[in-house]
């Protein structure tokens, strides 16, 4: 069940799914390593990576031999790929390579797959040519033994290798792994080999593979939407086949109702609670230092204690629910589902005033944390994509500079959905040895630059000079709008 839902995209899902498998589990250490290793798998897919690699670790661990412990390893060098980690990854996977096991023509995928990554991994430290020949040296085996699935994987990495040396073979593995993941309806593959024919920007077809970026992305999401909600409904309605009859179901109603009552009253006084602290922790940081660094921190800290107004707003709603439970006979259903109805939408409301102003997560998610946050301008009608956000070195980027830049996102963001009328809005990341740079284009109706001012944008212009980076804007009424952003390291 817990592969079922991986394969669909529900990777919380099935970390609770296969968890449920542990107490069966206890007598074989064979299916412990299994279970672990799927726990590492839906944390790599989930950017946890740390997380990822302590399961895979106890996966080795649990493992009754090397032949068995070389596919947890195999993974644990994958997420140092992914953490940029390659030295790490070329040890184990140099290791692996060695081991006689993958001789037999049964390990002839395993083996495939281990060259094309060392060869990848030896390409993304320098060594382009060692890493080239191993690339095709494992491509050559996925197609000798019709492993039509792992060539894909192989072709996107050529792709990436080309990018950098020669965009028309590099367009060309990425079609040939467009066309093998669509063959396949392997979604994921097809949306990293348009992501790199839409970055090489090499062919004018480039547009297109725009559109059909968006249209499959949107797609996808609906489809594991759709799959999560019939998975959790699946398993609710046999549990409760099973478990209540009518007098249960009713108490269960209660029960439940009453605890989502305390429920989103806990979550409404937690969220006042922890802006009070932060508002506390800002006049103490204010007194002790004054310097431009503590200046800008207490601007931010503003913005957080604004939002802890916003939120005491929502007191007199709480209470009037509360009152209205009191009030009211629960047994009635219309009034239990217009009770759940307005606690519903209170913590709706509570829920979006946190996310737009909540704290910037500045250590190891801090990329996870962007991605989330520019997420949640995606709609139906817009789409948000973000590019190399991974590239940029982020641990060496101090906090306040980080705290900026996530600022300025969340503002440009702010700005485009009340002004815009965007539908397509492309970021992308890059860096250089003394700056990063981040360019913002959206297809939205732009404006007169004279009136930038109007738009609430000087802000962001104050927040860059702070840190003193660079902020240019272009923009014409009908043609959209651009900002280049340039920050020091």
């Amino acid at each position: 069940m817990a592969a079922i839902q991986q394969i669909n995209g529900d990777y919380y899902g099935s970390k609770e799914t296969v968890t449920e498998a542990l107490p069966y589990a206890k007598k074989s250490k064979d299916y412990i390593s299994c279970i672990n290793n799927t726990l590492g798998i839906a944390d790599k897919e989930l950017s946890l990576y740390d997380d990822a690699i302590f399961y895979y670790k106890e996966s080795v661990k649990d493992s009754k031999d090397l032949e068995d412990k070389h596919i947890p390893l195999s993974n644990i060098a994958a997420v140092y790929i992914h953490q940029k980690k390659y030295d790490k990854a070329i040890i184990i996977l140099e290791f692996i390579l060695n081991q006689k096991f993958l001789e037999k023509k049964s390990k002839a995928r395993s083996k495939a797959r281990t060259q094309d990554n060392l060869g990848y991994a030896y390409f993304k430290i320098g060594l382009h040519e060692k890493g080239l020949y191993l690339m095709i040296e494992g491509l050559k085996l996925r197609n000798e033994i019709k492993d039509t699935y792992g060539s894909i994987e192989s072709y996107l990495h050529l792709a990436d290798y080309y990018s950098k040396k020669n965009l028309q073979k590099s367009d060309e593995n990425a079609l040939l792994a467009y066309k093998i993941s669509t063959k396949l309806n392997s979604v994921d593959e097809r949306l990293e080999a348009l992501q790199i024919l839409v970055s090489n920007d090499h062919s004018p077809n480039t547009s297109k593979y725009v559109q059909q970026y968006f249209t499959l992305n949107d797609s996808i999401i609906k489809v594991r939407n759709n799959f999560k909600n019939k998975s959790a409904k699946i398993k609710y309605d046999a549990k409760k086949e099973k478990d209540e009859n009518e007098k249960l179901r009713l108490e269960k109603a209660e029960n439940q109702l009453s605890l989502q009552k305390a429920k989103y009253l806990r979550i409404v006084f937690v969220i006042v609670f922890f802006f009070l602290v932060i508002l506390i922790a800002i006049l103490i940081r204010y007194y002790k230092n004054k310097n431009k660094a503590i200046e800008f921190k207490s601007s931010y800290d503003t913005e957080t204690r604004i939002s802890k107004k916003i939120h005491d707003e929502l007191a007199n709603d709480v209470f009037q629910v509360i009152a209205f439970a009191e009030s009211q006979p629960l047994a009635v259903e219309n009034t239990k589902e217009n009770l759940l109805q307005k606690l519903d939408d209170i913590y709706g409301r509570v829920r979006g005033i946190s996310k737009e102003n909540n704290k910037i997560e500045t250590g190891k998610d801090f990329t996870k944390s962007i991605k989330e946050m520019l997420s949640t301008y995606n709609t139906v009608e817009r789409n948000i994509i973000a590019t190399n956000l991974e590239s940029v070195n982020w641990e060496d980027v101090d906090e306040i500079k980080k705290i900026t830049i996530g600022r300025v996102l969340q503002e440009l963001m702010v700005n485009m959905k009340k002004h815009s009328k965007a539908s397509l809005v492309v970021i992308k990341f890059d860096s250089d040895q003394k700056s990063i740079l981040i360019n913002y284009t959206d297809n939205g109706i732009g404006c007169e630059k004279t009136k930038i001012s109007k738009n609430g944008l000087q802000n962001m212009e104050h927040r860059i000079q702070t840190v003193k980076g660079t902020i240019e804007f272009e923009t014409e009424p009908q043609n959209g709008f651009k900002a280049k952003i340039a920050i020091p390291k």
